[in-house]
């Protein structure tokens, strides 16, 4: 599963808009339906589907209830888009599904579906490639019966039982500077490009440099969309566990009440209170919690690299913008270049899946994807940037995933902001640093997070059956 040799991932795999809660147990169960309404019109016509079960194993059964992942089964089945979908819509259609006991396939053929009963989440189950693992079993009108089963492997990225990965947004290229490791990605730069200028280069295999710095733009600003949202939404996320959103309370303070027109004058206003530390702490804060908060309520958000993980990089970047002059739009391309190939590697070497190595390949990945990428735009050398990275992740080794009542809610909402405010610290200790006497490479840490993967007990890895998941009486029972 592991050193797949010069595996090409763009930019634009690693940053995937999409819906909240989850991109292992809600973009990645999507995304399976999706594939397997392709691969069923491939084979026959959909329309002579008669009927279809969907079984869930593992995590995605575990933590499925609290993650969405049936509701984002049922959205991918009716064909709907999670990049374009409106989320406003997401629930009264999951109703009417409910209430009609029908299911409208890829919005042409209705078959009798009760979520209830054909969503299955065998608990006790799991499959042995991946904890999260998933079933769909069709029967056509001739009874003829057929059986797909997909791998939601994080970050919204999923392979096909016998197949390699569906989810990528690419066709098989070949890369001008191929990289599986950090090494590797330093001895290219030893041309003399930077980070993000190797990660352009590869990604002109893919498409053209103005369609890259185009879509790159397009996913900040949905992350910059994002966060002023959150910000200036209240009230309570779903799930039971009655949380209160916080980032409005603490963006109303920060402003000292001012109410602001749109992001551009909300930016400015942040800008005059100065920068003093515990200002930019507290919005650096506000920020991730922003994102979170969003992604807990099936908002639209980014993988960064993963939904769980989502606020990490939107905040690091924010702070960017905000406070150190970033908001020219060729340091957040360059930002989110450097960020994603750091993140790529990580998925190579290691995991980007909670339900593979707990928390640590989530919010302990982000946080490395940011310090390096802010390291590079603050002006750090490239093994300064990879030496944040590194930094960061070795104060994440070993963090669990515990999520009490397997909602993306208690503790990853305030994991983020941990994870943003260790980015920039990792990032600050890079520049004020001299790499050539560093201990630990990035490599090293990325091959110790594997061993802490394999090592950890499945309890803590997005089974809500251990740490705070059990010892926290906010618990749910289906958890």
């Amino acid at each position: 599963m592991k050193n797949e040799m010069h595996e090409a991932i763009s930019v634009f795999d690693i940053f995937k808009i999409g819906v909240g809660p989850s991109s292992s147990h809600t973009l990645g169960p999507w995304r399976a339906a999706l594939q397997c309404l392709k691969d069923v019109e491939q084979k026959n016509d959909i329309k002579q589907v008669k009927k279809m079960q969907v079984l869930l194993y593992g995590s995605l059964a575990k933590t499925g209830h609290g993650h969405g992942t049936d509701i984002a089964v049922l959205m991918g089945l009716c064909g709907e888009d999670p990049e374009t979908i409106d989320v406003n819509t997401i629930i009264p259609k999951i109703e009417t599904i409910k209430a009609n006991k029908t299911l409208l396939l890829h919005s042409k053929k209705a078959i009798p579906f009760e979520p209830s009963a054909d969503i299955v989440f065998l608990k006790n189950e799991s499959l042995p490639y991946h904890p999260n693992g998933m079933t769909f079993l069709i029967t056509m009108e001739d009874g003829k019966e057929m059986a797909s089963t997909y791998y939601s492997i994080g970050g919204g990225f999923i392979v096909q039982e016998g197949g390699a990965a569906a989810a990528n947004n690419q066709t098989a290229v070949d890369l001008p500077f191929p990289i599986d490791t950090a090494q590797d990605l330093l001895s290219w730069c030893m041309k003399g490009l930077s980070i993000s200028d190797v990660v352009m280069e590869n990604e002109l295999a893919w498409r053209s440099e103005e369609a890259t710095r185009k879509g790159i733009l397009h996913i900040w600003e949905t992350m910059r969309d994002c966060i002023y949202r959150g910000c200036h939404t209240q009230g309570e996320l779903p799930g039971g566990l009655k949380v209160k959103r916080r980032a409005f309370d603490l963006n109303k303070k920060l402003m000292n009440g001012m109410p602001d027109a749109n992001y551009d004058d909300w930016l400015q206003k942040i800008r005059a209170g100065g920068n003093a530390f515990q200002y930019t702490l507290d919005w650096v804060s506000c920020f991730a919690l922003a994102v979170n908060e969003e992604n807990a309520a099936f908002g639209r958000v980014v993988t960064a690299p993963t939904n769980g993980a989502a606020g990490v990089i939107p905040a690091v970047l924010q702070y960017l913008v905000c406070f150190c002059n970033g908001n020219e739009p060729d340091k957040i391309i360059r930002f989110l270049l450097t960020a994603s190939e750091i993140g790529s590697i990580f998925k190579k070497g290691a995991t980007i899946s909670a339900a593979m190595g707990g928390c640590q390949a989530e919010i302990g990945v982000s946080s490395a994807m940011a310090a390096g990428a802010l390291t590079e735009s603050l002006g750090g050398s490239q093994r300064q940037a990879l030496m944040a990275a590194e930094i960061a992740m070795e104060h994440h080794l070993g963090l669990t995933c515990d999520p009490i009542g397997g909602l993306v809610q208690i503790p990853c909402i305030e994991r983020n902001t941990m994870g943003a405010i260790k980015a920039i610290t990792a990032s600050q200790l890079a520049l004020q640093s001299a790499p050539d006497f560093a201990k630990v490479s990035l490599d090293k840490v990325i091959k110790t997070m594997w061993d802490t993967a394999l090592d950890m007990n499945s309890k803590y890895k997005e089974t809500s059956d251990g740490g705070l998941a059990v010892h926290v009486p906010l618990s749910l029972s289906e958890c």
